[in-house]
């Protein structure tokens, strides 16, 4: 799938993922796509609620083995 940025949130533990996912979110215009890869167990949870909160659209999660992959279009 193709975004208009990435960010790299490997190593970090919650809320550190969706806390800079959601600043990195602030610079894209509405409808772009942020790509964000994380390895912490509890993104598979906070990342989607996070979504459903702020009113963003989780477009794709992918399983990557040891990290997962998510696509997120800006509302």
């Amino acid at each position: 799938m193709k975004s208009d940025a990435k960010l790299d949130a490997t190593g970090l533990l919650c809320p550190l993922p969706v806390l800079k996912a959601r600043k990195r979110l602030q610079a894209l215009a509405s409808g772009q796509v942020l790509q964000v890869e994380a390895d912490d167990p509890a993104a598979i949870i906070d990342v989607p609620h996070f979504c459903s909160e702020a009113g963003h659209t989780l477009l794709d999660t992918l399983d990557n083995g040891d990290t997962q992959v998510y696509f997120i279009r800006k509302a």
